[in-house]
């Protein structure tokens, strides 16, 4: 066995590159799934209403207390 990625042979790394695909593709169907069983809740549109204006002004100067 061989104990270093640097020295491995071809399908040592083939190995690990499958692993992590099939891991990633696990984890993203576990997302999917896991959000499309969250969003059966209809979802309305809000409406946010102006209120009056707001003036901001700085003087740039710093404050040192």
């Amino acid at each position: 066995m061989n104990h270093s990625i640097y020295s491995a042979d071809r399908t040592t790394h083939l190995k690990i590159v499958v692993v992590a695909l099939v891991a990633g593709i696990l984890v993203a169907g576990f997302g999917i799934s896991t959000r499309t069983i969250a969003s059966d809740d209809v979802q309305t549109a809000r409406v946010i209403k102006t209120g009056k204006p707001v003036a901001v002004t700085s003087s740039g100067a710093s404050v040192v207390r």
